[in-house]
């Protein structure tokens, strides 16, 4: 079982990864505390404004967000790939960074869309919708989502790692990591942008959305959450507009 797997990741490779995984959800939480407690330091990065500080602050906040909530989900993968003959920790690095650069792409774009929509008055300052449109408009975007053969295909392959890795192996590593970050992210982007709904800086709907991402790459239990998802945000994109 995955669990007894969890227990053996010892190696320096999986202290790393778990340790920088837990800094940088201690980062979001201190950038989650208010201004008034922090003296104004993390209002500062956070605040999304037009200029190029807010959009320099949102793209960390981003990239944090994406490395905080995304590399737990991918757990499973990178333990097939661990326990794979021939690799080290020097792939396992490569594999884990190719990963982590397609959010960092995912990252910079949303930062891009959130300043714009901050711009526009359409989120606040915390990076939450202020407009039942667009609140409505991304819960019928990602409900919808959930029903999509993209979505479908995507999760295909992150619930069946060692297959995939088999089909790839001689791309190596890295290339194998962009390819399982592509992957990710077309499972889970539209989640992601429900942040807008949540609130970019709360901690509740970051730790509620990887849960709910991470159930979903799960083979024995993602075939019962996806489309229920779906019908539930649908649901509540359509309440949303009508009250």
């Amino acid at each position: 079982m995955f669990a007894t797997r969890i227990r053996s990741m010892t190696g320096t490779h999986w202290l790393a990864l778990f340790g920088g995984v837990l800094a940088m959800w201690a980062l979001l939480f201190a950038m989650s505390v208010p201004a008034a407690e922090t003296g104004g330091l993390w209002d500062a990065i956070c605040r999304a404004g037009a200029g190029e500080a807010g959009f320099a602050g949102a793209v960390l906040m981003w990239a944090l967000m994406s490395g905080a909530m995304m590399a737990p989900t991918a757990l499973p993968a990178f333990a097939t790939f661990d326990d794979l003959p021939g690799t080290d920790g020097r792939g396992f690095a490569s594999l884990v960074g190719g990963y982590l650069l397609v959010w960092l792409g995912f990252a910079l774009l949303a930062a891009l869309l959130q300043v714009t929509l901050a711009g526009q008055g359409a989120l606040s300052a915390l990076g939450q919708s202020q407009s039942k449109w667009l609140t409505g408009g991304l819960f019928l975007l990602a409900g919808a989502y959930q029903f999509t053969a993209l979505k479908e295909a995507c999760l295909s392959r992150c619930r069946a790692p060692l297959t995939f890795f088999m089909a790839h192996w001689t791309d190596g590593p890295f290339r194998n990591g962009l390819r399982l970050g592509a992957d990710c992210l077309g499972c889970c982007w539209a989640l992601m942008l429900l942040a807008f709904v949540g609130g970019t800086m709360s901690l509740a709907f970051m730790g509620l959305a990887m849960v709910l991402m991470t159930l979903e790459k799960l083979p024995e239990l993602g075939t019962h959450i996806t489309k229920p998802l779906g019908v539930g945000l649908i649901g509540l994109g359509v309440l949303t507009l009508l009250i």
